[in-house]
């Protein structure tokens, strides 16, 4: 007990809206439930927990994450109640403001905790049918802050960490969550390939189908790393995590689900450090940029993107600066800075054609070739295009460019392209080609779940109102509404979805 409120359990009290009676009864309920019938809690404690920053033993924090999750529909873990006991508690400061927000980051010992609690809450999330999207987004000033002294030092290796005589000991941070096992490199191959299989499958098909399906192989991951493996088998498996991570918030993106996707990628970021791996740690923060910029906040992706860049370290390969520019370019576009764009996508191209192949790029910079650069460089051009109208004719020449390049299996990407192409036609005064390159979208976002087609899909359909009178123009108008969801726009979307 540290004698102060503990702010994060009060504010999420408030917001659950229970007595303090009403919430002493349910732990003793749940606990029974969860196989603790002698748990015995009542009003006074839980006045301590939240006025007086007391820690209750387990297995009530684990109560009080499932009590919560339920009630607020969407993934509450230990670390955002504040009861951790090496942890932070939500500690503000003198000019009000809270420490380390959404506890980032945390200690190293506590990654795989973290990610196979919030792995854990978000599957029962599914299996119960909330929703899971009504927290709130941090900003991308306040990951930053609170991330930059952490990702710019030393990973805390196993190797650094205290040792047991066993090496396949069991650290308690796996216990009561999944019955871990030691795994050897064969079952760390397994695990590799089947990322690579997940990774198509949402190039192609979008993230709504296989979503469930990451989380539960990251919820897994997160068990067997409770085990210290030898320091080769697990910088492998803290690979796995961090790559099966970053699936997880691109597919929970996909669909809407924002705060979980946040989440995910800097449990990405923790876990590719842990693992030694820089370069990783910077791509998982740059695709919550990405994210900003879609819900309307470049400001916030800048941030983001100055420390993934200076995060990422010595050992990023060209390709993937490269790639880290054109998504600082994106959100440059969306605020109009049009030189500053055009600076930084030379930058890029400069970057990109650099890179001479001689290292061969790391499994999660495969899916960004030729092709993805050209469709970046539409993305950027077509939003700038907002601002600047004579853009559209740039970026309509991107876009032709990345849809001739594209492989088999980016069918999402695709229809990005054609999205992106469609939209610069009507800002260019093109009507016949916006038509035409709309309905190869339309055609191609029939077995698509990615909720992100849908949303650029009604971006598109605005920039057809002052084309209505044209009658071929009429009829895509209808078809656009057909295609889409009945259930207009989601929630926290910015001032369009574009990518």
């Amino acid at each position: 007990m540290n004698g102060q409120p503990n702010t994060r359990l009060s504010d999420l009290f408030g917001l659950a809206g229970w007595s303090k009676g009403e919430l002493a009864r349910l732990v003793n309920r749940q606990a029974a439930a969860m196989g603790h019938p002698q748990l015995a809690t009542d009003t006074s404690r839980v006045r301590r927990w939240i006025d007086m920053g007391e820690i209750p033993r387990d297995p009530v924090p684990r109560v009080l994450a499932v009590l919560f999750t339920e009630r607020l529909g969407r993934v509450v873990t230990i670390e955002d109640l504040g009861l951790v006991r090496h942890g932070r508690v939500g500690k503000q400061r003198a000019d009000g403001s809270v420490e380390h927000p959404d506890g980032v980051p945390w200690a190293p010992e506590r990654t795989a905790a973290v990610l196979t609690e919030f792995t854990g809450m978000d599957l029962m999330l599914n299996r119960r049918g909330l929703v899971g999207a009504g927290a709130a987004l941090a900003a991308g000033s306040a990951l930053t802050s609170a991330m930059h002294d952490w990702l710019h030092t030393d990973p805390t290796l196993k190797a650094d960490a205290p040792r047991l005589d066993d090496p396949l000991h069991a650290d308690p941070a796996g216990f009561d969550r999944y019955e871990a096992a030691p795994i050897g490199s064969q079952e760390i191959e397994e695990l590799e390939r089947s990322v690579e299989v997940f990774r198509a499958w949402d190039a192609s098909r979008g993230g709504g189908l296989q979503r469930k399906a990451v989380v539960g192989q990251l919820n897994e991951v997160g068990g067997m790393l409770a085990y210290r493996h030898p320091d080769h088998l697990q910088r492998r498996l803290w690979g796995v995590a961090a790559n099966l991570a970053v699936l997880a918030g691109w597919m929970s993106h996909d669909v809407g689900l924002e705060p979980t996707a946040q989440k995910y990628f800097v449990i990405a970021a923790h876990a590719a450090r842990e693992g030694g791996d820089r370069p990783r740690a910077g791509e998982a923060l740059s695709r919550a940029a990405r994210q900003m910029v879609h819900l309307g906040k470049p400001d916030d992706a800048l941030d983001l993107m100055k420390l993934a860049t200076s995060g990422s370290g010595e050992q990023t390969l060209p390709r993937t600066q490269a790639m880290l520019h054109t998504i600082e370019a994106w959100a440059q576009a969306s605020m109009g800075k049009g030189q500053a764009m055009r600076r930084t996508l030379g930058r890029a191209e400069d970057l990109f054609v650099s890179d001479k192949g001689d290292v061969p790029p790391p499994s999660w910079m495969q899916m960004f070739d030729e092709a993805d650069l050209h469709g970046m460089q539409a993305l950027a051009y077509r939003t700038l295009a907002d601002h600047e109208p004579s853009a559209a004719h740039v970026a309509q020449r991107h876009a032709k460019e990345a849809i001739a390049l594209r492989a088999k299996g980016r069918d999402r990407s695709t229809i990005f392209d054609y999205i992106s192409l469609a939209s610069a036609c009507f800002i260019a005064d093109d009507p016949e080609q916006a038509d035409r390159y709309a309905r190869l979208a339309l055609v191609s976002m029939g077995s698509n779940s990615s909720h992100r087609t849908w949303d650029r899909l009604r971006e598109m359909y605005r920039l057809t109102a002052q084309y209505a009178g044209y009658p071929k123009i009429e009829d895509l108008r209808e078809e656009i509404k057909h295609a889409l969801p009945k259930a207009a726009g989601r929630p926290g979307g910015g001032k369009w979805a574009r990518a």
